[in-house]
């Protein structure tokens, strides 16, 4: 009962992460990184399925709803985002493919949700150093709302389960990682204005 109920909250709380950063690509504030959101989620889409197929039931709701979202995302940062032929762009996705093809010739889930893992981290470290550089084309709020609903996911698996618990808590502390560049970013900029 826990469990559900925390796998609903997680779901909720990343479908609420979407709307303010939405509103912010529309109103041209935000402008997503589209090699992380590309990585992020086709990459979602494989740990959904890792793990399903390892027993995940209720904190499966955040990765989908998260999932869903990436791609929906990605699809906007087509237009509205920034990125994607630039070297560090270039390397990640490139790592991606190896990570896929890595996941098709083991067919072994939790394998392949580190290979995810890792790979994602390469998606949010050009988040990162995009955040660090331009953090005013970011949602801060987003970005807090998906920490939360990774902790929220964490909470659903409902027992001591590293491999249940490794994306939700990776999640968790990716979107930390992000929430700190982008603060990093801002207190950049206001030194150098002052300066």
């Amino acid at each position: 009962m826990i469990s559900e109920i925390f796998g609903y909250l997680s779901g909720i709380v990343i479908l609420l992460a979407f709307i303010p950063y939405l509103r912010d690509i529309f109103l041209g504030k935000t402008k997503p990184e589209r090699a992380s959101w590309l990585i992020w989620g086709i990459l979602g889409s494989i740990a959904l399925a890792s793990q399903y197929a390892k027993g995940a039931s209720f904190s499966l709701l955040f990765n989908g709803v998260q999932t869903f979202g990436d791609l929906f995302i990605f699809i906007l940062a087509i237009r509205y985002g920034i990125g994607g032929f630039m070297k560090r762009d270039i390397f990640a996705l490139i790592g991606v493919a190896i990570g896929l093809v890595l996941w098709y010739l083991t067919k072994e889930a939790a394998l392949a949700l580190l290979i995810v893992i890792f790979i994602d981290g390469t998606g949010t470290v050009l988040t990162i150093i995009k955040s660090y550089e331009n953090p005013t084309t970011e949602t801060m709020s987003a970005w807090i709302l998906t920490a939360l609903g990774g902790l929220l996911a964490c909470i659903a698996v409902g027992k001591f389960n590293i491999i249940l618990l490794a994306f939700p808590f990776y999640t968790f502390l990716a979107n930390l990682g992000i929430i700190a560049s982008i603060k990093l970013g801002l207190k950049k900029q206001t030194l150098n204005i002052k300066n």
